[in-house]
């Protein structure tokens, strides 16, 4: 066809982009853009990146801890959540069988000093006589925290502590919720002698069944009067042997954190300071733990999962231990300045890392730890900066701390990344909590802040409000962006981690979470997949990346790491890419100054979905999760396709050069 000549196809071509164009612009079905990603991989030009930077914050809040990853099934174990007086509410524990045949209160008749409270079941029906028990007894139950997972095949340490006048029959059990079911059982026959003073009992339940909302049972046909305490029910297959939820730590085993903070946030102050977190009453054996009510939560602890548990799990993750300590100051009141008293931090810092010879650490040891933790980091406070006394009681604690352990790193509350702090620190706490959009804008944050002074610690960073809902794909997107600027300020940025971490749903104080669970399912949401995409970083080497747009490139940001595979030592490029806009983008991307080649077969991996808004959830668990795929034809220069609203990673396994000489 020559110039100046037209048909009628070529006449459609001209009405469509007449029309059609300007209509798929105007509903959001814009033509794709095109961008260049260049990548400077010299050595010369890498930055190492600290091997703590991304890590875990635990803190005791959605019953993350008591009905969560501490595996204790009974809750209110030592009958002490109602208070020291009696009579005092037991909630959960329940009554079963005719009403009218039992009588239960409270009294202060336990042998344990720290926790006095006991129960007192009065049964009235005998299995002879005028009144007779119903054949399966009377007694009391307890439904765990909301329903008690039982899985058949499994078995379960039963420890409970009782006295009675009389000689006794107890039947134990676990059924179902309306007790109809029965998975497990056994009797506990005692003569009154034997039983007279207080004694532990110690029992293994095998289940024959599955039920997911299960309760446990103590039960008698035998009319007296029978005092308990102390009843404790525990998998016998918890993570490591060390009392934990395995299913619940293996989801945080995969993110490969590098360090735990807690116990708290905001836990370890306390609305008041008489319900504050305290490491001594969190430790020795777990009969004599007083527990205490966690007043900015609103609910009880036993305290099972106390000081010593966390030092377990930090080690038994791999991970650094960072221990946030209460400075005096609650939400409510303080202590001044001139009655503080750092004694208390160092006797717990001791408990961590002395010998086995020394006063709190032959304590550890008595508790099964022979060798000291590895704790090199303590916090002073939680959000307390601007408080009255903070800087005051700071500094107390601080020059305590650096003169018996001058190779501890402790982190101030303050703010140090637009101005100086006023008191010495190795590191400063920085939380954040916004819109997806201001949390995407902030991948820039660290830019200006100086380079000199104290390295941040951003141990609480997440996107909140609308835009997260219960944990969205659009609030994993501005905190993806948040981190690669982490990434790249890491010269400035020591340790991060999201917050909260675990929720169970049954009791959500807050949103979103990463990790949601009940007594026996979980799911991660979108924030929970976006942390494993920087599994890898810790300890990486990052390198320049830039982006150049024939748009506005202002919606990507990207970020690129070698790393080594420990695994095998292989070392691999990973270069993520995180796109806030709603167009598809063509990019180039060009990689430079490798010293190996790049396997021709890499991976992609991608988070997105179909909206912004979507969300995962017991029914559908993998709504929002990372769907991975094969890259063939890898190498220095790709051309690749970036999705609306996703993060994406390359990852691509590198070949060493062949060395060959010159003679």
């Amino acid at each position: 066809m020559g110039v100046g000549e037209t048909s009628y196809g070529g006449m459609l071509c001209y009405i469509f982009l007449l029309f059609a164009l300007p209509w798929c612009f105007a509903h959001g079905l814009e033509a794709n853009q095109s961008a260049l990603l260049t990548v400077d991989a010299s050595p010369q030009s890498g930055q190492k990146i600290p091997d703590t930077l991304f890590g875990i914050f635990f803190e005791e809040i959605n019953h993350a801890g008591a009905g969560g990853i501490w595996a204790e099934l009974v809750s209110n174990r030592g009958f002490e959540a109602g208070g020291p007086n009696t009579p005092s509410n037991i909630d959960p524990w329940s009554i079963t069988g005719q009403e009218s045949f039992i009588y239960v209160s409270t009294d202060r008749t336990s042998c344990f000093p720290r926790n006095e409270v006991a129960l007192r079941m009065e049964v009235l029906c005998d299995n002879t006589g005028s009144v007779i028990c119903p054949s399966d007894g009377v007694g009391i139950y307890n439904p765990g925290y909301w329903g008690m997972n039982i899985e058949q095949g499994k078995t379960y340490k039963l420890i409970l502590y009782v006295r009675s006048l009389n000689s006794i029959n107890i039947s134990v059990s676990l059924t179902s919720s309306d007790g109809l079911q029965k998975l497990a059982s056994a009797s506990i026959l005692a003569d009154a002698s034997d039983v007279s003073n207080w004694t532990r009992v110690e029992l293994l339940l095998e289940s024959v069944e599955t039920n997911m909302n299960s309760r446990l049972q103590l039960t008698t046909t035998n009319k007296g009067v029978i005092w308990f305490d102390q009843v404790s029910l525990m998998p016998s297959d918890t993570y490591k042997g060390h009392g934990f939820r395995k299913e619940l730590i293996s989801m945080i085993e995969d993110m490969k954190p590098r360090f735990i903070r807690f116990p708290g946030g905001c836990f370890v102050e306390g609305e008041w300071l008489r319900n504050a977190f305290r490491w001594r009453e969190t430790i020795g054996p777990w009969e004599e733990r007083p527990g205490h009510f966690g007043d900015v939560w609103m609910y009880w602890t036993d305290d099972g999962l106390g000081y010593l548990e966390f030092l377990q799990l930090a080690e038994d993750l791999g991970a650094s231990p960072i221990w946030v300590f209460n400075n005096g100051i609650s939400h409510n009141d303080e202590v001044d300045t001139t009655a503080i008293l750092p004694f208390d931090v160092l006797d717990s810092i001791e408990f961590a890392r002395g010998s086995r010879d020394s006063k709190w650490g032959s304590v550890r040891a008595g508790m099964g730890h022979p060798e000291p933790f590895q704790l090199e980091y303590v916090a002073i406070g939680n959000e307390d900066c601007g408080k009255k006394f903070y800087r005051g009681n700071y500094m107390k604690f601080y020059y305590a701390i650096k003169a018996a352990y001058p190779d501890i790193k402790i982190i101030s509350n303050c703010d140090g990344s637009s101005r100086p702090l006023d008191h010495p620190a190795d590191f400063y706490d920085f939380h954040v909590y916004t819109s997806a959009r201001n949390l995407f804008s902030m991948t820039n944050h660290f830019d200006r802040t100086s380079r000199d002074g104290p390295k941040a610690f951003v141990s609480e960073y997440a996107v909140t409000g609308s835009d997260a809902g219960t944990g969205s794909l659009l609030a994993s997107l501005g905190e993806a962006a948040f981190l690669i600027g982490l990434e790249r300020n890491s010269d400035v940025v020591e340790m991060a981690s999201y917050a909260p971490l675990f929720v169970n749903t049954h009791d959500r104080r807050w949103n979103p979470d990463a990790i949601v669970f009940n007594s026996w399912q979980q799911y991660g949401t979108p924030s929970y997949w976006m942390q494993l995409f920087f599994k890898e970083s810790s300890g990486a080497i990052f390198h320049p990346t830039k982006i150049q747009a024939s748009f506005s490139g202002a919606a990507l940001v990207a970020s690129t790491i070698t790393w080594q595979d420990p695994a095998d030592n292989s070392k691999n490029l990973k270069i993520k890419i995180v796109n806030f806009g709603s167009d598809t983008v063509n990019l180039k991307i060009s990689v430079s100054g490798l010293e190996a080649g790049i396997n021709s077969l890499g991976a992609t991996t991608v988070l997105t979905s179909g909206d912004l808004m979507d969300e995962n959830s017991f029914d559908k668990p993998n709504k929002v999760v990372p769907a991975s795929s094969k890259l063939p034809n890898t190498g220095t220069e790709m051309d690749v396709a970036i999705s609306p609203h996703s993060i994406t990673s390359f990852d691509l396994p590198l070949i060493p050069m062949e060395y060959r000489s010159a003679i």
